[in-house]
């Protein structure tokens, strides 16, 4: 998503200084199409930039590029500005606008509910969260990034909005693909399935995306099913602290943990059909 974010500023005339990543070739190879340095601390990225744009897996990967000791983006940070896109905690965005406001600097959460062909052609759906001041003054950026873009409020608000979307959207998806694994089961013809399900009450945003990758096998990552679970896990996170019992959220997530267990976390969400189809997954179709 980052680096697809990065080659899209760079084609909309930004002036895209500086990248990074743990994986020192992916910074690399990512820094010689787009003509700018590949940092290897942080901090260098923040002394080459005026915003930075963040993209980590989960909150331990954020708490360790905004810790406020070390090597971290918050070095020399003054007047900086850090858009911070990931699914995370709500409360990590919290913190995070805390440290950066303490090393006078600003951050703003603008989490992404798309996929990476939309991040490449400036198609992003943004929920952003925080100061005002740091989302008007982001937005000349975000406009060229994004479809469309909705500030939500404080601080850690858009984080709950996009744990609940992620949330719906694992439930969706885990319940088609046992709508058209059933269906398989049944011998009924999967494209005329797929077909009924868009004109009826079983149709989705899923079922546009992933129905066909589920019938034919395709689980080329999007949006893996790791991050599924993760993602799943926040907002039931959520949820206990209010004392609410979601069972289907659960059981979602639940399906996939158990890919990650067997190997499959790494396909994309859309593989939770390997668990749901007869006979494609060893522990899942002889049990049917």
């Amino acid at each position: 998503m980052g680096a697809n974010m990065a080659r899209r500023l760079k084609d909309r005339n930004f002036h895209v200084t500086a990248v990074y990543d743990t994986n020192r070739k992916v910074a690399t190879d990512l820094a010689g199409e787009l003509g700018c340095a590949a940092c290897q601390d942080l901090a260098e990225v923040t002394a080459e930039s005026d915003a930075i744009f963040t993209v980590v897996t989960d909150d331990n990967a954020m708490r360790q590029i905004f810790p406020g000791t070390g090597d971290n983006l918050l070095v020399n940070a003054r007047g900086k500005l850090f858009i911070n896109c990931a699914t995370i905690s709500p409360q990590v965005h919290v913190d995070v606008e805390k440290l950066a406001e303490k090393a006078g600097a600003q951050s703003l959460e603008a989490c992404m509910a798309s996929s990476m062909t939309q991040a490449r052609e400036g198609k992003l759906y943004l929920m952003c969260g925080g100061n005002e001041k740091a989302f008007r003054q982001a937005e000349p950026i975000l406009k060229e990034l994004a479809s469309t873009i909705r500030f939500i409020g404080k601080a850690g608000e858009a984080a709950k909005v996009k744990a609940l979307v992620n949330m719906v959207m694992n439930i969706n998806t885990a319940g088609l693909a046992e709508g058209l694994g059933l269906g398989s089961a049944l011998g009924l013809d999967l494209t005329m399935l797929r077909e009924v399900f868009s004109q009826t009450g079983a149709n989705s945003r899923v079922l546009e995306t992933d129905g066909e990758d589920m019938q034919n096998r395709d689980h080329s990552c999007f949006f893996s099913a790791a991050h599924a679970a993760k993602d799943s896990g926040i907002a039931l996170e959520l949820a206990r602290q209010l004392g609410l019992d979601l069972p289907l959220a659960d059981a979602t997530k639940q399906q996939y943990e158990r890919m990650i267990a067997e190997g499959l976390g790494e396909l994309d969400k859309s593989g939770i059909a390997e668990l749901t189809f007869k006979g494609r997954h060893k522990h899942s179709g002889d049990r049917l």
